[in-house]
Order: structure tokens, then C-alpha cells, then sequence
């Protein structure tokens, strides 16, 4: 199979702010390794949830991995990796319980990042998600 590239986009048309121009997707899946683009507080239409509420943001950006992973071919139980970005140490706990709540009993690698902001000054969290779809037996 090759590379699969899905919910294809240009940062002009999320960032029109800003002087982008990138040709990017949502989703890769190459054979049974998927990749997400980070998610955050912004629904798959583009509209923002949870403004000053890191654990909206948090499950907001929960909901939309689980409906890419789907699009994709594979589920919530294949994440194997995941990086949480937040833009400072007290929104740890709510986005951590947050994301807790989605992958329990799936027990992936995880790093967690403090960062000094992201893309858009409302968004607080951001999580980077990595699957793999287990072989067909």
C-alpha cells in the first residue's frame, strides 16, 4: 500500500494571518504506522472549543484522534505513542486527566512538553499521536 495522505489542507487556509503556504494533511498511513498532525482545542471543521478550559481543549483534541485513527483504518487501542504539549506546568493535571480518561488500558509511550506557546495563543494543549495498526493474523 502506499503512502495514504488524508484530510489534505494549506496552512493559508487555517493560518490566514499568517504568511503560510504549506501543503500538509491530517493523517499519514504508510502500510500499518499512522501519524496524526497535533491536535488541539479545534474541531476537524475549524472551529475552536474551549477557550481558557486546557481539559475541553484536551478532550476536544481526544475526539478528533479517535475519528482520524478511524478515517485511517485503525482505533484508539492502536496508539502506541503519544506527545502532549501544554503552554504551562498547571495545565498539566486537567489535560493529562483528561487524555488519561481516552487511553486507559492502552498504555502508550508518552512524553510531556512545556512549551512556551503554540500556534494560536488560545490553545494551551497539543497532543502528536503515533499508531500501528497490529498484522492481520
Amino acid at each position: 500500500m502506499a503512502h495514504q495522505r488524508l484530510r489534505k489542507y494549506n496552512t493559508k487556509d487555517i493560518y490566514p494571518d499568517q504568511k503560510l503556504d504549506n501543503d500538509l494533511c491530517m493523517t499519514v498511513r504508510a502500510g500499518n504506522r499512522i501519524w496524526l498532525r497535533g491536535q488541539t482545542g479545534f474541531d476537524l471543521n475549524g472551529n475552536f472549543h474551549g477557550e481558557g478550559d486546557a481539559a475541553a481543549q484536551a478532550d476536544m483534541a481526544m475526539r478528533c484522534v479517535k475519528t482520524l485513527l478511524e478515517e485511517a483504518g485503525a482505533e484508539i487501542g492502536h496508539i502506541v505513542k503519544t506527545t502532549i504539549y501544554i503552554t504551562d506546568r498547571k495545565y498539566r493535571d486537567e489535560v493529562y486527566q483528561t487524555i488519561g480518561k481516552w487511553l486507559k488500558g492502552v498504555y502508550p509511550c508518552s512524553t510531556g512538553l512545556i512549551v512556551s506557546g503554540l500556534a494560536k495563543p488560545e490553545m494551551v494543549m497539543e497532543i502528536d499521536v503515533e499508531a500501528v495498526v497490529p498484522d492481520e493474523e
